[in-house]
Protein backbone atom coordinates (compact mmCIF):
# COMPACT_ATOMS: atom_id res chain seq x y z
CA UNK A 1 0.00 0.00 0.00
CA UNK A 2 1.25 3.48 -1.24
CA UNK A 3 0.25 6.75 -1.47
CA UNK A 4 1.37 7.87 -5.31
CA UNK A 5 0.54 10.64 -7.81
CA UNK A 6 0.48 10.75 -11.13
CA UNK A 7 -0.64 13.42 -13.92
CA UNK A 8 -3.55 12.84 -15.67
CA UNK A 9 -4.11 16.08 -17.66
CA UNK A 10 -2.19 19.37 -17.96
CA UNK A 11 -1.85 20.56 -14.10
CA UNK A 12 -3.88 18.16 -12.62
CA UNK A 13 -2.78 15.04 -10.78
CA UNK A 14 -4.31 11.71 -9.39
CA UNK A 15 -2.94 11.36 -5.86
CA UNK A 16 -4.16 8.37 -3.90
CA UNK A 17 -4.62 5.46 -1.89
CA UNK A 18 -3.51 2.20 -3.63
CA UNK A 19 -5.13 -0.40 -0.88
CA UNK A 20 -4.21 -3.89 -2.18
CA UNK A 21 -5.54 -5.81 1.14
CA UNK A 22 -8.90 -7.87 1.08
CA UNK A 23 -11.16 -4.39 1.96
CA UNK A 24 -14.16 -4.41 4.19
CA UNK A 25 -16.64 -2.21 3.19
CA UNK A 26 -20.25 -1.78 3.34
CA UNK A 27 -20.59 -5.51 4.57
CA UNK A 28 -18.88 -7.07 1.38
CA UNK A 29 -15.11 -8.21 1.22
CA UNK A 30 -13.33 -6.15 -1.79
CA UNK A 31 -11.27 -9.40 -3.04
CA UNK A 32 -9.16 -7.47 -5.29
CA UNK A 33 -8.75 -4.39 -3.20
CA UNK A 34 -9.48 -0.66 -4.41
CA UNK A 35 -7.93 2.70 -4.90
CA UNK A 36 -8.86 5.75 -2.74
CA UNK A 37 -8.13 8.73 -5.81
CA UNK A 38 -8.25 12.42 -4.75
CA UNK A 39 -7.07 14.80 -7.38
CA UNK A 40 -5.28 18.15 -7.73
CA UNK A 41 -5.70 21.00 -9.91
CA UNK A 42 -2.37 23.12 -9.77
CA UNK A 43 -4.26 26.11 -11.44
CA UNK A 44 -3.72 29.87 -10.19
CA UNK A 45 -6.19 28.88 -7.17
CA UNK A 46 -4.60 25.58 -6.81
CA UNK A 47 -7.73 23.10 -5.95
CA UNK A 48 -8.02 19.69 -4.37
CA UNK A 49 -11.13 17.42 -5.72
CA UNK A 50 -11.89 14.80 -2.47
CA UNK A 51 -9.87 12.93 -0.52
CA UNK A 52 -8.60 9.45 1.09
CA UNK A 53 -9.75 7.15 3.36
CA UNK A 54 -9.86 8.49 6.89
CA UNK A 55 -7.41 5.81 7.74
CA UNK A 56 -4.66 6.84 5.56
CA UNK A 57 -5.63 10.93 5.81
CA UNK A 58 -2.50 11.75 7.61
CA UNK A 59 0.01 9.95 4.75
CA UNK A 60 -2.31 11.80 2.31
CA UNK A 61 -1.53 15.36 3.65
CA UNK A 62 2.13 14.52 3.58
CA UNK A 63 2.01 13.38 0.08
CA UNK A 64 0.22 15.96 -1.05
CA UNK A 65 2.61 18.64 0.46
CA UNK A 66 5.15 17.25 -1.30
CA UNK A 67 3.27 18.55 -4.35
CA UNK A 68 2.42 21.68 -3.55
CA UNK A 69 2.70 24.32 -0.55
CA UNK A 70 -0.72 23.23 2.04
CA UNK A 71 -1.29 26.82 2.95
CA UNK A 72 -1.62 27.46 -0.88
CA UNK A 73 -4.72 25.45 -1.56
CA UNK A 74 -7.46 27.57 -2.14
CA UNK A 75 -10.47 25.25 -2.46
CA UNK A 76 -11.38 21.73 -1.19
CA UNK A 77 -14.16 19.96 -2.97
CA UNK A 78 -15.80 17.02 -1.71
CA UNK A 79 -18.24 15.31 -3.81
CA UNK A 80 -19.70 12.91 -1.24
CA UNK A 81 -19.38 12.67 2.51
CA UNK A 82 -18.67 9.08 3.25
CA UNK A 83 -15.29 8.98 4.69
CA UNK A 84 -13.81 6.95 2.00
CA UNK A 85 -13.88 10.26 0.40
CA UNK A 86 -13.69 12.92 2.49
CA UNK A 87 -11.87 10.79 5.75
CA UNK A 88 -8.47 12.47 4.70
CA UNK A 89 -10.09 16.26 5.18
CA UNK A 90 -9.08 16.08 8.46
CA UNK A 91 -5.97 15.56 8.29
CA UNK A 92 -5.17 18.01 5.06
CA UNK A 93 -7.59 20.90 6.17
CA UNK A 94 -5.86 21.38 9.20
CA UNK A 95 -2.33 22.20 6.73
CA UNK A 96 -4.04 23.98 4.10
CA UNK A 97 -5.58 26.50 6.46
CA UNK A 98 -6.25 28.79 3.83
CA UNK A 99 -8.73 26.33 2.11
CA UNK A 100 -12.49 26.94 1.43
CA UNK A 101 -14.43 23.82 1.74
CA UNK A 102 -16.52 23.41 -1.66
CA UNK A 103 -19.91 20.93 -1.47
CA UNK A 104 -23.49 21.13 -1.52
CA UNK A 105 -25.32 22.49 1.48
CA UNK A 106 -26.61 19.26 2.89
CA UNK A 107 -22.74 18.33 3.33
CA UNK A 108 -22.19 21.21 5.30
CA UNK A 109 -23.23 20.45 8.78
CA UNK A 110 -21.71 16.93 8.01
CA UNK A 111 -18.58 17.79 7.53
CA UNK A 112 -18.69 20.51 10.44
CA UNK A 113 -19.45 17.45 12.68
CA UNK A 114 -17.29 14.62 11.13
CA UNK A 115 -14.44 16.60 11.32
CA UNK A 116 -14.75 19.78 13.86
CA UNK A 117 -14.54 21.88 10.77
CA UNK A 118 -17.16 24.74 12.33
CA UNK A 119 -14.88 27.76 12.40
CA UNK A 120 -13.81 26.46 8.41
CA UNK A 121 -15.17 28.43 5.29
CA UNK A 122 -17.54 26.81 3.34
CA UNK A 123 -18.61 27.50 -0.57
CA UNK A 124 -22.28 25.51 -0.73
CA UNK A 125 -22.76 25.33 -4.20
CA UNK A 126 -26.08 24.49 -6.40
CA UNK A 127 -26.91 22.22 -9.54
CA UNK A 128 -25.36 24.15 -12.51
CA UNK A 129 -23.31 26.27 -11.03
CA UNK A 130 -19.50 27.42 -11.61
CA UNK A 131 -16.60 27.76 -10.10
CA UNK A 132 -13.02 30.01 -11.48
CA UNK A 133 -9.92 28.30 -10.12
CA UNK A 134 -8.01 30.26 -12.16
CA UNK A 135 -6.89 29.08 -15.39
CA UNK A 136 -10.29 26.19 -15.19
CA UNK A 137 -13.64 26.15 -14.86
CA UNK A 138 -15.57 23.79 -12.66
CA UNK A 139 -18.81 23.00 -13.07
CA UNK A 140 -21.10 21.61 -10.49
CA UNK A 141 -24.51 18.83 -10.91
CA UNK A 142 -26.04 18.00 -8.10
CA UNK A 143 -26.70 14.00 -8.40
CA UNK A 144 -28.43 13.15 -4.99
CA UNK A 145 -28.51 9.54 -3.62
CA UNK A 146 -26.38 8.13 -5.90
CA UNK A 147 -25.64 7.25 -3.52
CA UNK A 148 -26.34 9.46 -0.26
CA UNK A 149 -28.33 12.74 -0.29
CA UNK A 150 -25.40 15.12 -0.48
CA UNK A 151 -24.21 13.92 -3.51
CA UNK A 152 -22.54 15.83 -6.38
CA UNK A 153 -20.52 15.74 -9.38
CA UNK A 154 -17.32 18.33 -10.72
CA UNK A 155 -17.15 18.70 -14.68
CA UNK A 156 -13.29 20.41 -15.15
CA UNK A 157 -15.01 22.46 -18.47
CA UNK A 158 -12.00 23.34 -20.19
CA UNK A 159 -10.02 19.66 -20.23
CA UNK A 160 -13.20 17.84 -20.45
CA UNK A 161 -12.95 15.82 -17.43
CA UNK A 162 -15.72 14.83 -15.05
CA UNK A 163 -14.69 14.14 -11.39
CA UNK A 164 -17.82 11.54 -10.53
CA UNK A 165 -16.17 10.71 -7.06
CA UNK A 166 -18.53 6.78 -6.17
CA UNK A 167 -20.16 6.60 -9.91
CA UNK A 168 -18.02 4.96 -12.52
CA UNK A 169 -15.85 3.67 -10.24
CA UNK A 170 -14.54 0.13 -9.58
CA UNK A 171 -13.05 -1.50 -7.04
CA UNK A 172 -9.93 -2.83 -8.00
CA UNK A 173 -6.26 -2.01 -6.38
CA UNK A 174 -5.55 -0.35 -10.17
CA UNK A 175 -1.58 -1.24 -10.66
CA UNK A 176 -1.92 0.51 -14.25
CA UNK A 177 -4.59 3.98 -13.25
CA UNK A 178 -6.00 4.23 -16.58
CA UNK A 179 -8.45 1.72 -18.11
CA UNK A 180 -7.19 0.82 -20.94
CA UNK A 181 -4.09 0.07 -19.37
CA UNK A 182 -5.65 -2.46 -17.40
CA UNK A 183 -4.48 -5.59 -19.63
CA UNK A 184 -8.12 -6.75 -19.35
CA UNK A 185 -11.75 -6.20 -19.92
CA UNK A 186 -12.94 -4.34 -16.60
CA UNK A 187 -16.54 -4.60 -17.82
CA UNK A 188 -17.06 -7.10 -14.96
CA UNK A 189 -15.92 -5.18 -12.33
CA UNK A 190 -17.49 -1.92 -13.53
CA UNK A 191 -20.82 -3.37 -13.24
CA UNK A 192 -19.86 -5.51 -10.34
CA UNK A 193 -19.64 -2.59 -8.71
CA UNK A 194 -22.14 -0.76 -10.46
CA UNK A 195 -24.41 -3.67 -8.71
CA UNK A 196 -23.01 -3.53 -5.25
CA UNK A 197 -23.12 0.36 -4.80
CA UNK A 198 -25.20 2.17 -7.46
CA UNK A 199 -27.89 -0.10 -8.06
CA UNK A 200 -30.51 0.19 -5.02
CA UNK A 201 -30.36 3.60 -5.91
CA UNK A 202 -31.02 3.15 -9.78
CA UNK A 203 -33.94 5.36 -9.96
CA UNK A 204 -31.49 8.49 -9.20
CA UNK A 205 -29.06 7.25 -12.14
CA UNK A 206 -31.79 9.34 -14.36
CA UNK A 207 -30.94 12.43 -12.75
CA UNK A 208 -27.25 11.55 -13.59
CA UNK A 209 -27.53 10.74 -17.02
CA UNK A 210 -29.72 13.95 -17.75
CA UNK A 211 -26.13 15.81 -15.85
CA UNK A 212 -23.65 14.09 -18.23
CA UNK A 213 -26.19 13.97 -21.61
CA UNK A 214 -24.65 17.18 -22.99
CA UNK A 215 -21.20 17.29 -21.40
CA UNK A 216 -18.44 16.78 -23.54
CA UNK A 217 -16.56 13.70 -21.72
CA UNK A 218 -13.06 13.11 -22.46
CA UNK A 219 -12.06 11.54 -19.15
CA UNK A 220 -13.61 10.20 -16.75
CA UNK A 221 -11.90 9.90 -13.32
CA UNK A 222 -13.78 8.51 -10.27
CA UNK A 223 -12.89 8.10 -6.87
CA UNK A 224 -12.10 3.89 -6.70
CA UNK A 225 -10.29 2.22 -9.37
CA UNK A 226 -10.02 2.90 -13.16
CA UNK A 227 -9.47 6.36 -14.52
CA UNK A 228 -11.24 6.06 -18.09
CA UNK A 229 -10.08 8.01 -20.81
CA UNK A 230 -11.97 5.82 -23.64
CA UNK A 231 -15.13 4.29 -24.87
CA UNK A 232 -16.77 6.99 -22.38
CA UNK A 233 -19.90 6.88 -23.56
CA UNK A 234 -19.96 2.57 -23.73
CA UNK A 235 -19.57 3.49 -20.36
CA UNK A 236 -21.74 6.19 -19.57
CA UNK A 237 -24.23 4.12 -21.61
CA UNK A 238 -23.81 1.18 -19.50
CA UNK A 239 -25.17 2.73 -16.68
CA UNK A 240 -28.19 3.19 -18.53
CA UNK A 241 -28.78 -0.08 -19.61
CA UNK A 242 -28.02 -1.40 -16.23
CA UNK A 243 -30.38 1.12 -14.29
CA UNK A 244 -33.79 0.55 -16.76
CA UNK A 245 -36.66 -1.22 -16.04
CA UNK A 246 -36.55 -4.54 -17.36
CA UNK A 247 -39.59 -6.34 -15.36
CA UNK A 248 -42.87 -5.53 -17.09
CA UNK A 249 -46.14 -7.06 -16.01
CA UNK A 250 -46.24 -6.78 -11.71
CA UNK A 251 -49.02 -6.28 -9.49
CA UNK A 252 -49.62 -4.45 -6.19
CA UNK A 253 -52.05 -4.75 -3.77
CA UNK A 254 -53.52 -2.37 -1.11
CA UNK A 255 -55.22 -2.95 1.99
CA UNK A 256 -56.41 -0.32 4.34
CA UNK A 257 -59.16 0.59 7.09
CA UNK A 258 -59.78 4.08 8.10
CA UNK A 259 -61.50 6.39 10.59
CA UNK A 260 -61.73 9.50 9.21
CA UNK A 261 -60.40 8.61 5.59
CA UNK A 262 -56.78 9.92 6.94
CA UNK A 263 -55.14 5.98 6.03
CA UNK A 264 -57.36 6.01 3.02
CA UNK A 265 -55.51 8.90 1.56
CA UNK A 266 -52.28 7.08 2.13
CA UNK A 267 -53.46 4.14 0.13
CA UNK A 268 -54.47 6.66 -2.69
CA UNK A 269 -51.22 8.11 -2.39
CA UNK A 270 -49.29 4.95 -2.50
CA UNK A 271 -51.49 3.49 -5.07
CA UNK A 272 -51.06 6.51 -7.40
CA UNK A 273 -47.26 6.49 -6.99
CA UNK A 274 -47.34 2.60 -8.06
CA UNK A 275 -49.82 3.44 -11.12
CA UNK A 276 -47.08 6.00 -12.06
CA UNK A 277 -44.60 3.28 -12.30
CA UNK A 278 -46.61 1.25 -14.10
CA UNK A 279 -47.67 -1.55 -11.74
CA UNK A 280 -50.92 -2.78 -11.89
CA UNK A 281 -52.66 -1.72 -8.59
CA UNK A 282 -55.77 -3.09 -6.83
CA UNK A 283 -56.96 -1.02 -3.63
CA UNK A 284 -59.15 -2.23 -0.87
CA UNK A 285 -61.14 -1.32 2.04
CA UNK A 286 -61.25 -4.35 4.09
CA UNK A 287 -64.48 -2.89 5.86
CA UNK A 288 -66.42 -2.71 2.16
CA UNK A 289 -64.85 -5.46 0.63
CA UNK A 290 -65.28 -9.33 0.96
CA UNK A 291 -62.14 -11.39 2.90
CA UNK A 292 -62.36 -13.64 -0.24
CA UNK A 293 -61.68 -11.21 -3.09
CA UNK A 294 -59.24 -9.41 -1.11
CA UNK A 295 -56.93 -12.72 0.12
CA UNK A 296 -57.19 -13.57 -3.84
CA UNK A 297 -55.99 -10.07 -4.63
CA UNK A 298 -52.57 -10.68 -2.19
CA UNK A 299 -52.19 -14.44 -3.67
CA UNK A 300 -51.88 -12.85 -7.43
CA UNK A 301 -49.89 -9.77 -6.15
CA UNK A 302 -45.96 -8.92 -6.08
CA UNK A 303 -46.26 -6.43 -3.23
CA UNK A 304 -48.62 -6.60 -0.78
CA UNK A 305 -48.88 -2.83 1.62
CA UNK A 306 -51.96 -3.27 4.39
CA UNK A 307 -52.34 0.02 6.42
CA UNK A 308 -54.57 0.89 9.59
CA UNK A 309 -55.70 4.00 11.66
CA UNK A 310 -55.22 3.42 15.04
CA UNK A 311 -57.87 3.59 17.71
CA UNK A 312 -56.93 3.17 21.36
CA UNK A 313 -54.08 1.30 20.63
CA UNK A 314 -54.84 -1.03 17.79
CA UNK A 315 -56.39 -1.78 14.16
CA UNK A 316 -59.70 -1.31 13.41
CA UNK A 317 -62.36 -2.29 11.58
CA UNK A 318 -61.86 -6.17 9.92
CA UNK A 319 -58.35 -5.64 9.13
CA UNK A 320 -57.35 -8.09 11.86
CA UNK A 321 -59.05 -10.87 10.33
CA UNK A 322 -57.06 -10.68 6.60
CA UNK A 323 -53.74 -10.84 8.54
CA UNK A 324 -54.47 -13.60 10.57
CA UNK A 325 -55.72 -15.55 7.49
CA UNK A 326 -52.08 -14.75 6.00
CA UNK A 327 -49.97 -16.81 8.69
CA UNK A 328 -51.51 -19.61 6.79
CA UNK A 329 -51.00 -18.92 3.06
CA UNK A 330 -47.27 -19.59 1.16
CA UNK A 331 -46.62 -16.23 -0.15
CA UNK A 332 -42.61 -16.26 -0.39
CA UNK A 333 -41.41 -13.93 -2.60
CA UNK A 334 -43.75 -11.24 -2.37
CA UNK A 335 -43.30 -7.70 -0.62
CA UNK A 336 -45.13 -6.20 2.29
CA UNK A 337 -44.96 -2.87 3.67
CA UNK A 338 -47.29 -1.87 6.40
CA UNK A 339 -48.77 1.90 6.84
CA UNK A 340 -51.38 4.05 8.68
CA UNK A 341 -52.10 6.87 10.10
CA UNK A 342 -52.58 8.25 13.84
CA UNK A 343 -53.15 10.94 16.08
CA UNK A 344 -51.31 9.88 19.41
CA UNK A 345 -48.64 6.64 19.25
CA UNK A 346 -49.82 4.03 16.07
CA UNK A 347 -49.47 1.40 17.33
CA UNK A 348 -51.75 -0.32 15.22
CA UNK A 349 -48.96 0.05 12.47
CA UNK A 350 -46.87 -1.99 14.46
CA UNK A 351 -48.93 -4.47 14.95
CA UNK A 352 -49.50 -4.60 11.20
CA UNK A 353 -45.90 -4.70 11.07
CA UNK A 354 -45.73 -7.72 13.36
CA UNK A 355 -48.24 -9.67 11.70
CA UNK A 356 -46.56 -9.65 8.49
CA UNK A 357 -43.17 -10.22 9.95
CA UNK A 358 -44.87 -13.97 10.78
CA UNK A 359 -45.61 -14.48 6.73
CA UNK A 360 -43.18 -15.69 4.86
CA UNK A 361 -42.70 -12.76 2.40
CA UNK A 362 -39.97 -9.78 2.18
CA UNK A 363 -41.22 -7.12 4.95
CA UNK A 364 -39.77 -3.85 4.51
CA UNK A 365 -38.23 -2.18 7.43
CA UNK A 366 -36.03 0.87 8.02
CA UNK A 367 -33.41 -1.45 9.34
CA UNK A 368 -33.11 -3.00 6.28
CA UNK A 369 -33.31 -0.07 4.01
CA UNK A 370 -30.68 1.50 5.94
CA UNK A 371 -28.32 -1.66 5.74
CA UNK A 372 -28.79 -2.88 2.12
CA UNK A 373 -28.46 1.19 0.47
CA UNK A 374 -27.35 3.57 3.05
CA UNK A 375 -30.56 5.61 2.25
CA UNK A 376 -32.11 7.48 5.18
CA UNK A 377 -35.33 9.05 3.61
CA UNK A 378 -37.06 5.95 3.46
CA UNK A 379 -38.71 4.95 6.19
CA UNK A 380 -40.70 1.46 6.80
CA UNK A 381 -43.24 0.79 8.02
CA UNK A 382 -44.97 4.18 6.64
CA UNK A 383 -46.32 6.40 9.67
CA UNK A 384 -47.91 9.82 9.51
CA UNK A 385 -50.13 11.64 12.22
CA UNK A 386 -52.84 12.77 11.40
CA UNK A 387 -54.32 13.88 7.38
CA UNK A 388 -50.99 13.74 4.92
CA UNK A 389 -52.06 16.94 3.71
CA UNK A 390 -48.37 18.39 4.35
CA UNK A 391 -46.39 17.87 1.50
CA UNK A 392 -43.39 16.41 3.32
CA UNK A 393 -46.13 14.08 4.63
CA UNK A 394 -47.22 13.19 0.53
CA UNK A 395 -43.13 12.83 0.02
CA UNK A 396 -42.65 10.66 2.73
CA UNK A 397 -45.41 7.99 1.62
CA UNK A 398 -44.30 8.37 -1.51
CA UNK A 399 -40.31 7.74 -0.89
CA UNK A 400 -41.54 4.07 0.54
CA UNK A 401 -43.85 3.36 -2.66
CA UNK A 402 -40.84 4.81 -5.28
CA UNK A 403 -38.58 2.36 -3.18
CA UNK A 404 -40.99 -1.00 -3.12
CA UNK A 405 -41.64 0.01 -7.31
CA UNK A 406 -37.79 -0.05 -8.06
CA UNK A 407 -37.42 -3.27 -6.02
CA UNK A 408 -40.48 -4.85 -8.08
CA UNK A 409 -39.18 -3.17 -11.66
CA UNK A 410 -35.74 -4.40 -11.17
CA UNK A 411 -34.63 -7.91 -12.16
CA UNK A 412 -30.66 -7.07 -12.00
Amino acid sequence: MSTQFKKIAEDTYWIGKIDNRPVPFHRLILAKGTTYNSYLLKTGKPTVIDTVDMEFGREYAECLGEMIDLLDIHYIVINHTEPDHSGGLAALAAKAANATIVCTEIAVPELQEMYKLHSRNFLVVKDGDKLDIGGKTLLFKETPYLHTAETMITYCIEDQILFPCDIFSTHVAVENLFSDEAGFDITEDFEGYYAAIIHPHRRYVRTLLEAVKDLEIRMIAPSHGFVIRKDIRKYIGMYATLSRETTQGKKATIVYTTIKNSTKKMAKIIQECLQENNIETEIWDADKSSAADILNSITSADAVFIGSSTKYADMIGNLENILKELHNMNLAGKLAAAFGSYGWSGEAIEVIQDYLNGTNMTVQSTSEVIKTTGMTHVEFPVRIRFSPKEPEKVQKIKNAAEFVSDLLLSSF
